[in-house]
């Protein structure tokens, strides 16, 4: 590795660091001369996930998510060098062969985010987690072996919708004072409710009902990824974060409306205990 692929990649775990912990911490447990890959695929999918928090608004977030199209089109402006994360982003992608359109469509995925338009139903709610959450794990997956790739792919489908709905859960309260609804129509209207009455937070029934319905999703798809066929020891690392939804998907499922008001997320050291006891049993 060049000393400016060592900073770009020492940079890129910096930044990781602040913008998304568990995913760091997953890096440091991968092998470590794939390390500067997976942090430079972390960093950007971090700068494109927290596009909202940055921007605030539709048209600005809708141009920074422009910017890393015209990135992997080659049509971007400016010498991309200049960016640690693009650039290690663009090594990434020559070095481990990773599809642009993959990533492209990972950007597009998130341009869902900007706005309040709720999710119509599952399968709406699974394309979105399949785009960003999913295509994540099978792009690191290659990096970490693309001749086994291929073998975790079932896995890396329904794990990522696991994943998603355990971040979503998560980020409730913050949505929710946004006006943002990640829960599917269909859910909240087999309860009920829909989006006003559910973002008025008044009908505590209903809105556990929901949400152990919407976690009860999560769960369901947590179980077909572990009953998927075995993930190769050589992509696991691709998989450690997963094994941190399952809490919060089952917590959340017990907590049903406090998820409105209250943090489900654990204890830093309890996440670093899951994820290392994960890497040493290879299982999620």
């Amino acid at each position: 590795m060049t000393d400016t692929a060592t900073d770009n990649a020492d940079i890129c775990l910096a930044t990781l660091r602040e913008t998304d912990r568990d995913r760091y911490l997953a890096c440091l447990l991968s092998p470590i001369e794939k390390r500067g890959a997976l942090a430079a695929l972390y960093a950007f999918n971090a700068e494109i996930a927290r596009v909202r928090d940055v921007a605030r608004e539709p048209l600005p977030g809708e141009i920074r998510l422009q910017w890393w199209r015209d990135l992997l089109e080659g049509t971007s402006h400016g010498e991309s060098s200049a960016n640690p994360v693009a650039a290690g982003l663009l090594a990434a992608i020559e070095t481990h062969r990773l599809p642009r359109q993959t990533l492209i469509d990972m950007i597009d995925g998130r341009i869902f985010d900007l706005y309040d338009d709720p999710l119509s139903d599952r399968n709406a709610l699974e394309g979105y987690a399949g785009e960003t959450a999913s295509a994540l794990i099978q792009l690191a997956s290659l990096i970490l072996s693309p001749a086994d790739a291929a073998r975790s792919a079932e896995a890396a489908g329904h794990a990522g919708v696991a994943q998603a709905i355990a971040g979503l859960l998560l980020l409730m309260p913050i949505h929710r004072r946004r006006g943002q609804l990640y829960l599917p129509l269909d859910i909240l209207a087999a309860t009920g409710l829909d989006r006003d009455s559910f973002l008025l937070g008044e009908e505590k029934a209903k809105i556990s009902a929901a949400i152990e319905a919407f976690a009860g999703l999560g769960l369901e798809h947590f179980a077909k990824a572990r009953r998927a066929s075995p993930v190769p020891a050589s992509v696991f690392a691709a998989f450690l974060p997963v094994t941190l939804a399952e809490p919060v998907l089952r917590r959340a499922a017990r907590e049903g409306a406090k998820v409105l008001e209250t943090s489900l997320q654990q204890p830093q050291w309890r996440r670093q205990l899951r994820l290392v006891k994960a890497i040493v049993t290879k299982k999620f």
